[in-house]
């Protein structure tokens, strides 16, 4: 929505130096970038719940142990618009095991009118940079100045 704040909650998801995020693309920078997963927080919704939710959505899977690490304000442009986001950032474990072991796994998000399939991929903290950015801007600095994240 143009003009409106949106509230956020994402995920981070370790496995030693690697962490799980979203592939996405900016057809008008021409630009691959990543970002961890989450989404949106609905009006009435905890936080928590809303990564619950997004997690079981996106990747039909389920996450345990999940704990509240710091909130980002993010205002950036993609293709073109605007956004403003409050980004609410969470710790927490997959249930599943076997999600650790694949390189990539296939998830899907829905955009408000139709459900698009994409990547997630357990990358590095060192592959991200000017050439592939890590969003929420002030993501990266904030997890490779803090391990315990």
């Amino acid at each position: 929505m143009p003009n409106q704040i949106r509230p956020l909650a994402i995920c981070i998801f370790r496995d030693r130096d690697r962490i799980l995020v979203g592939e996405g693309y900016d057809p008008l920078k021409r630009e691959v970038f990543y970002r961890p997963l989450g989404g949106g927080i609905e009006f009435g919704e905890r936080a928590e719940d809303a990564l619950r939710r997004e997690m079981r959505e996106e990747l039909g899977a389920e996450i345990e142990s999940p704990r509240y690490l710091f909130t980002l304000e993010n205002i950036f442009a993609f293709n073109g618009e605007v956004g403003h986001e409050i980004v609410l950032v969470f710790d927490a474990r997959l249930s599943d095991a076997n999600l650790y072991l694949q390189e990539t796994i296939a998830g899907v998000e829905f955009d408000g009118t139709q459900r698009l399939p994409f990547n997630a991929l357990w990358k590095n903290l060192d592959e991200f940079g000017v050439r592939a950015p890590l969003y929420p801007d002030g993501l990266l600095d904030a997890l490779r100045s803090n391990k315990t994240c």
